[in-house]
């Protein structure tokens, strides 16, 4: 391992955990809609205002629903285990 392996192997290993806490963030999100939560509460204020902002987007860009199921919180789901995926790829190439 070189210089810059000791410097990004870190921040990617960060970005990774980041995203996976960001993933059981997301999974709270959903459990809270379905059972209609206070939404005046700090914690699921909280949850919301992490999730909103992304979930929005997609339901923006891509809007999936079918009935009343939404379906975006799987293209995040997809679309964050494929940065994870990249990101891992990427460390290791550093590793070697």
């Amino acid at each position: 391992m070189n210089i810059a392996g000791a410097v990004i192997i870190p921040v990617l290993s960060a970005l990774i955990w980041i995203l996976k806490i960001y993933s059981w963030i997301l999974i709270a999100s959903i459990i809270l809609s379905w059972i209609n939560a206070d939404p005046y509460n700090p914690i699921v204020r909280f949850i919301y205002s992490l999730t909103e902002p992304v979930l929005g987007w997609v339901r923006y860009k891509i809007p999936l629903r079918i009935g009343m199921i939404d379906l975006s919180p799987i293209l995040v789901f997809i679309a964050i285990e494929i940065v994870r995926n990249i990101l891992f790829q990427i460390m290791m190439r550093f590793y070697y």
